[in-house]
Order: structure tokens, then sequence, then C-alpha cells
């Protein structure tokens, strides 16, 4: 019996979709999608970075000063959400997570978010821990704005 070899998906695409579904994360839990995502891997780790992230309330509360309450409520969501994180990320990377931190940033207006993942298992993805990709069409980083599949934020 001849075994037929699977092709692997381009790291981009994997890596376009993992955008993808943590620009629909935070879409889902703040109202509205980043202005865009980019999400790069390498030996292990994942790093996602989101901008143009921060609610109407929240632009307000950091012209009015309280930067110091936005990163803190920020810091807390993520804490609240971390094992959807990491869920979101094991399904698409075919590997565990084993440690999430995330930070906010005010100024600029982004928010990282980095993985560590564990050696259990073996990727689904292939090759995908090595590159880079923004969300949107893996092939030249084109998005559109808030929403990583083309749609409204």
């Amino acid at each position: 019996m001849v075994e037929r070899e699977v092709p692997v998906p381009r790291r981009g695409q994997v890596l376009a979709e993992l955008s993808n579904a943590l620009v629909a994360l935070h879409r889902e839990h703040f109202g509205r999608g980043p202005g865009a995502a980019k999400t790069v891997a390498s030996d292990g780790m994942v790093v996602c970075v989101l901008t143009d992230v921060y609610s109407p309330v929240e632009k307000t509360l950091i012209r009015a000063g309280q930067s110091d309450h936005v990163r803190r409520a920020r810091s807390l969501h993520a804490e609240a959400l971390e094992e959807d994180y990491k869920a979101t990320v094991e399904a698409v990377m075919g590997r565990p997570v084993e440690v999430f931190l995330s930070a906010a940033s005010v100024d600029p207006d982004l928010v990282v978010g980095m993985f560590l993942l564990g050696r259990n298992g073996q990727a689904e993805n292939g090759d995908a821990e090595n590159g880079e990709a923004e969300n949107g069409d893996a092939e030249n980083g084109d998005a559109e704005k808030g929403d990583a599949e083309g749609g409204e934020r």
C-alpha cells in the first residue's frame, strides 16, 4: 500500500488563521475587532499584535488620564479569558500552550499576546511555527480594518 503524503499548509496561512481567530475572540468580547493583527511564530513562541484595539469608552478614559485603569481592565480581561486564548492557539497550532502573557499599550494603541507552546503532541499544521502573517490574506498581508475576514467591525 502506498502512503499518500498530506501537504503541509503554508505557515503564512496557519498564522493568518490564528490572527483571524484572535481577532474574532477580541470582537466577541469587546464589541469590535481590532484595526489589524499580525502574528509571528518561532521556536515554540507565538506572538500576536493587535492594533487599534480600544473601544470609544476606553479612548475617553485614556484622554482623561486614566490609562492605568484601562491597562488594568485589559489585564483583568486577559486573565479571565486565559483558557479561551490558549484553546484558540492550541486548536490552530496543534500544540498545547504552556504559558500565555498579555500586555496592553495605550501609545501606541495595541495589545500583545505571547504564547509559549509545549512539546507534547505533533503540530497538525506542520511548519507553521516559523514565520509571520498579518490577518486577512496570507499572501500579501492585506486585511480589512476591524475584521480579518473582511467584514465590518
